[in-house]
């Protein structure tokens, strides 16, 4: 019996768009899903329960409609909810998870097997990203159904291991779905992504620069100027490691030794004033490198689509010299 997740054959690609802080939104993730790709969202980024579940409703009142009006098929869509004890939202966002069937729940910051089960009785699946080996064992004892590894130079909360390492010692101990998240921006990263062990690419980044993101132009701009030297590694924003475009820091007024520094954790806080703080401080990976352009998930899903087919070619093409 396969332990992969069930929808990765009916994808158009094997991606996953990460739910990214004040960034996804239903717009964006219902044109991931018609796209034949996975959208995601945070939870939090509804700034209550009762808004979280009107995205919930729109979100699958216009997949439905999409399925209904094409008789295509839609790729299901997932929430990110933050498991940590200062997330006041966890259990009344838990429920609508539950109430609404989200077919995927992405959890971060703590696998627990309570949450594992809750979505398992619905029938959905769940995925808890980890960036480092004890984080994955962790999950995997709690029944998890898949792990996103993220590894250096992703965006947002990111970990600091090599990709190849990391997947190799993840897939010693793990039969399930594996995601690989980091650098990822072209459709020829997604094809090295599943030659290195990866079932799905994990891709956050790349989507900021999207029409239906929110991110304002200003953000997207800063993207298509920077490089991977750019991108700072720092746990002074939120308590926990993450990467920001370095000028963006340096409009706010931070220096190095602000940088240093560590903040403690508190999603209680998130809600309302780190919620402004991300606003102007613009979190990105390495992977903006290769991104030079703003367009809509329809054109980008099929220009990853082209670039994908095209890395296979070139390595089956490979084959014979080696035989």
């Amino acid at each position: 019996m396969s332990q992969k997740a069930p929808f990765i054959d009916s994808l158009s690609l094997p991606i996953v768009a990460a739910p990214m802080f004040l960034i996804s939104n239903p717009e964006l993730v219902i044109a991931c899903c018609k796209n034949g790709i996975v959208g995601t969202f945070p939870a939090l980024n509804q700034r209550s329960s009762e808004g979280f579940e009107a995205w919930l409703v729109e979100i699958r009142t216009a997949l439905d409609a999409f399925e209904k009006e094409t008789g295509r098929k839609a790729a299901p869509f997932g929430v990110n909810l933050i498991v940590h004890p200062t997330n006041p939202r966890l259990e009344a966002d838990l429920r609508l998870c539950i109430k609404h069937k989200v077919p995927l729940i992405i959890t971060s910051l703590g696998a627990v097997s309570e949450v594992v089960n809750a979505v398992h009785s619905y029938g959905g699946v769940i995925f808890h990203d980890i960036i480092k080996k004890r984080h994955a064992e962790k999950a995997a004892e709690a029944g998890v159904d898949g792990l996103i590894l993220v590894s250096a130079g992703a965006g947002g909360h990111a970990g600091t291991l090599n990709p190849m390492s990391l997947l190799a010692e993840v897939r010693s101990f793990f039969d399930k779905t594996l995601l690989l998240s980091g650098c990822i921006s072209t459709g020829q990263d997604v094809a090295a992504a599943l030659q290195m062990g990866a079932d799905l690419a994990y891709m956050g980044t790349r989507f900021i620069n999207t029409s239906e993101s929110q991110a304002p132009e200003a953000y997207r701009q800063m993207i298509i100027e920077a490089g991977a030297g750019d991108i700072v590694y720092t746990a002074a924003i939120s308590g926990v490691p993450a990467n920001f475009l370095g000028p963006s820091l340096k409009a706010a007024g931070l220096t190095e030794e602000d940088l240093r520094q560590n903040t403690k954790i508190d999603f209680g806080k998130e809600l309302d004033t780190e919620a402004k703080a991300w606003k102007t401080i613009w979190s990105a990976g390495q992977g903006v490198t290769s991104i030079h352009e703003v367009l809509p998930v329809e054109a980008l899903v099929q220009q990853l689509r082209e670039e994908f087919i095209a890395a296979l070619e070139t390595q089956a093409a490979r084959l014979s010299r080696y035989r």
